[in-house]
């Protein structure tokens, strides 16, 4: 394999990987962002329902309830933002890996090409010394 050739492979191998980690990165922040909205809901259920066996906290509630949906309607803002950087990222990945194919393909031609051109040259020289033989071997 040429110089160029394996410094390309391992620019674009080196590419993949980073854009596997931002990728992995963007789907744990996702997932923590859906984690908390779970936990949003069931601390208002369980508010809501400790708001109907107390009286007095039913006041509470009113503010409650504003709070917890300006936090779950910020949560779900996050959780989409995540959805279309993954979205990004996973595109990116795709095309890196895309190229790290084409690559190695190329890589891989230059190599059969490289072996045909040598095969060829030895079975020149194998001809020539076959003629050289049988000139001189004639005499």
């Amino acid at each position: 394999m040429t110089k160029w050739a394996a410094s390309l492979i391992r620019i674009s191998n080196h590419e993949v990987e980073t854009l596997q980690k931002r990728l992995a990165e963007i789907t744990e922040r996702r997932m923590a962002a859906e984690l908390r909205v779970t936990m949003l809901d069931a601390e208002a259920e369980a508010e809501a329902k400790s708001a109907e066996n107390d009286a007095s906290a039913g006041w509470y509630m009113i503010g409650y309830r504003e709070g917890y949906k300006r936090r779950r309607a910020e949560m779900l803002l996050q959780i989409e933002q995540c959805q279309q950087e993954e979205a990004g990222a996973r595109d990116a990945l795709s095309e890196a890996f895309e190229n790290l194919k084409k690559y190695e393909h190329v890589a891989e031609q230059a190599k059969i090409l490289a072996a045909k051109k040598l095969g060829a040259f030895e079975a020149a020289q194998m001809d020539e010394l076959s003629i050289r033989r049988a000139a001189f071997g004639g005499r």
